[in-house]
């Protein structure tokens, strides 16, 4: 069957604009695209009249975390749910993230291997969802930040045999986790996390898998270890300075800003619910998270990659 949406306006993703356009799916493809008065309606095709609508490509976020909501206190309520129910929970969360317009998704850290499980549902057409670019597992050490997402390792034989196992349950990116975090009590956003070794461990491994690695860091110093360690992105790059900025830029490493998550946080007044230690966290970081986000984006030091990672708030993602 051929749908076609014409007289609509549409953004095909290079630039372009057209605002008299016409649109063909052939099944699940789109088979043309262009002015309406240049695109052939084929015959018997069920015909949508698209005045006053706007299509666009599918959008991608570069950093969710499908098995978390819209909680107060994400790591107490994915700690006392059955794996069962955070599946389902996450299925949901799959479907509003279609439903929002968002295609692809990068989810760099779940409860447990059930993410391959979700990816192969929507795949088959089991249940409707964005295409899942998951890493299952975060990769951290012994009492680290992401531990309720995380699998604990330490020293480097631990590291490549997660990865390892990883890859195996069908991780398409490997996550690790360079720095403490927000969510996580009794961690520093501040603090490196991990050995040098273990990081470069990790990289190792994965690339040896033909797997790209993206890490957690806030601070600084994370960051660099991170880079140095031969990683592909970096996640929040809260307390970005001049010289890691120097490094990503240097590497071609991607930033990933996700800078509605701390925002949202932040936002929050005492007693809603949020922990007060990640509360506190997230108020003391936020302003110096824009503006590390506008530094590196008015300097140029990325180019089009800081631009297009950063993540798009929407629904109820904690995108954290």
């Amino acid at each position: 069957m051929t749908i076609a949406i014409h007289h609509v306006r549409l953004i095909d993703g290079t630039g372009a604009l057209y605002d008299n356009a016409t649109l063909l799916v052939r099944g699940t493809k789109i088979s043309a695209v262009g002015p309406s008065n240049e695109v052939r309606i084929p015959q018997g095709a069920v015909r949508i009249d698209g005045r006053g609508l706007t299509i666009i490509p599918g959008l991608i976020d570069c950093h969710v975390h499908l098995c978390l909501g819209a909680e107060a206190d994400v790591v107490a309520t994915l700690e006392s749910e059955q794996p069962s129910y955070t599946l389902l929970k996450s299925a949901r969360h799959a479907k509003a993230t279609i439903d929002a317009g968002f295609t692809t998704v990068r989810d760099v850290g779940s409860r447990d291997h059930s993410i391959f499980t979700l990816q192969q549902a929507i795949e088959s057409g089991v249940m409707p969802g964005p295409r899942i670019v998951g890493a299952g597992l975060a990769i951290c050490m012994i009492g680290g930040h992401a531990r309720f997402i995380g699998q604990e390792v330490e020293g480097t034989e631990q590291v490549r045999k997660v990865v390892a196992e990883q890859v195996a349950a069908g991780a398409r990116v490997i996550k690790i986790i360079a720095s403490g975090g927000v969510l996580t009590p009794g961690t520093s956003p501040d603090e490196a996390q991990m050995t040098m070794e273990e990081l470069a461990a990790a990289v190792d491994a994965a690339q040896q898998a033909g797997k790209r690695v993206a890490a957690h860091a806030h601070g600084a110093a994370g960051m660099k270890n991170a880079i140095h360690a031969g990683v592909r992105s970096i996640e929040h790059a809260t307390l970005l300075d001049d010289e890691s900025g120097a490094l990503m830029k240097r590497y071609g490493v991607y930033m990933v800003p996700t800078l509605s998550a701390l925002a949202t946080t932040a936002a929050c007044r005492p007693g809603c619910g949020i922990p007060e230690s990640a509360l506190d966290k997230a108020k003391a970081m936020t302003k110096r998270h824009r503006a590390s986000f506008k530094a590196a984006h008015q300097s140029g030091r990325h180019g089009h990659r800081c631009r297009h990672a950063v993540q798009l708030p929407w629904g109820q993602c904690a995108g954290a």
